[in-house]
């Protein structure tokens, strides 16, 4: 199958699909629709390729980016691999450490952390703090001297590259709400202020230029601007950057014609560029650091959906087929969200009716409660079957929702014919638990 899908997914001779050894009319039987199927197998893979990738350009750390997806046995899964975790919040704080994931390998993100948070991490001695305004400066440091130790921290920088992707996941551009400005002198201040706080421990800076990017070049232009910065920040002030985290973002393939970059061939191209770019500056090379989320998980999973209705509407262009399933916006909002498309195949059986297009569409009560906006699957696709959306292991459960009061489905790991749940599915008692009236 394409690179869209697992590696381990499979036909049989019916047609039926399997991912990791488990046929996905087994696991619908098992767990139910909606259902998120993640190939252990292929996160563990995708985990250990980037360990090696950045080992072999002398990067000292890949923390997985939590925020993609988050159980306790994705953070196990990751961290068996050799990767650490960056958190977000204190509930992925929380979640990682559940899972047994010691502090020197987590970094904390946000950019607003509470108090309570902040706390929280340096208790649990968290390798670094990735400081994101002025206040926070303040509230790191004074927790820090409170707890009596001294907290490493890296400083968010925005330098103006602008990724080639959707605006709302686009991050290192100056009018957003990330770190601080390299331009505007507030990158400089920042780093002056903390050097000055004996609580904090400058380490260097971090910049993420957003996600869904599919060459380095964007990276390469960052890590250009990025040197610079902290060269000119050494030679003026006489501070020194030791580490250079550059984020994640790199893109999967959603679709058949998606090309993304390898990781390997990513990371020497950023190395390079971040070498380079030193060597031109006069300054030592800085301990680098990546960030990958989506593209640790993002192929791995799969979402299989219960056809409910077809239905044919007459519109101005035509003929419209709309599919609907028992799930949608609440379990993968991004379609409505960043216009994100999907490939979707019919997946409990084969067929050889001609195909048509069709749009794939939830059951919520949104117009825009889309799944796949246009989809070509056979024209005697009929209630009861089953259909299955790739590249859905990131920031599809992670972003779910009980929108119309829907519980949120099950996410079941598949691995050499066995199933293992990560996490149950919700149940309408769980949702009432939460209502004091009910």
């Amino acid at each position: 199958m394409s690179q869209v899908w697992p590696p381990s997914a499979q036909r049989d001779a019916s047609g039926a699909l399997s991912i990791g050894g488990v046929d996905v009319r087994d696991a619908a039987s098992e767990f139910g629709t909606p259902l998120f199927l993640l190939d252990e197998a292929a996160v563990r893979e995708r985990a250990r390729a980037y360990r090696h990738a950045a080992s072999e350009v002398g990067a000292s750390s890949v923390y997985y980016a939590a925020k993609a997806f988050l159980a306790t046995a994705i953070a196990r899964w990751v961290h068996e691999e050799g990767l650490g975790l960056d958190v977000a919040t204190g509930g992925e704080l929380a979640v990682a450490l559940r899972a047994g994931i010691p502090g020197r390998d987590l970094v904390l993100h946000g950019n607003n952390k509470s108090m309570s948070e902040i706390e929280t991490a340096i208790a649990a001695g968290v390798a670094r703090i990735v400081v994101d305004s002025f206040e926070e400066i303040v509230r790191v440091a004074d927790a820090a001297a409170r707890a009596g130790v001294v907290q490493p921290v890296l400083v968010r920088v925005t330098i103006g590259v602008k990724a080639h992707t959707h605006e709302f996941i686009a991050t290192a551009h100056e009018d957003q709400k990330f770190g601080f400005s390299v331009a505007t002198g507030a990158a400089a201040e920042a780093i002056g202020r903390i050097v000055r706080l004996p609580s904090l421990e400058f380490r260097g800076v971090h910049s993420h230029i957003g996600s869904q990017i599919f060459d380095a070049a964007g990276f390469e232009e960052a890590a250009t601007r990025i040197v610079a910065f902290i060269a000119a920040l050494e030679r003026e002030a006489g501070i020194t950057s030791r580490e250079l985290d550059l984020g994640g973002g790199m893109g999967i393939a959603y679709l058949i014609d998606d090309d993304p970059l390898e990781i390997d061939v990513l990371a020497e191209q950023v190395a390079q560029a971040v070498a380079q770019e030193c060597a031109v500056q006069g300054i030592a090379v800085p301990d680098l650091a990546f960030e990958p989320g989506r593209a640790i998980v993002g192929q791995a999973g799969v979402t299989v959906y219960e056809v409910g209705t077809v239905k044919q509407v007459q519109t101005d262009d035509g003929i419209r087929t709309y599919v609907a399933v028992d799930g949608g916006m609440s379990d993968n909002i991004r379609t409505a969200l960043y216009d994100a498309e999907y490939t979707v195949e019919l997946a409990s059986r084969s067929s050889a009716a001609e195909p048509m297009l069709v749009r794939v569409v939830g059951k919520h009560c949104e117009t825009g409660d889309i799944v796949v906006r246009d989809a070509w699957l056979p024209s005697d696709v009929v209630p009861g079957d089953l259909l299955a959306v790739a590249a859905t292991g990131a920031y599809c459960r992670s972003l779910a929702s009980n929108y119309n009061y829907v519980p949120r489905p099950a996410v079941v790991g598949v691995r050499d014919g066995r199933t293992s749940v990560v996490l149950r599915r919700e149940t309408l008692e769980d949702m009432m638990q939460l209502d004091p009236g009910a």
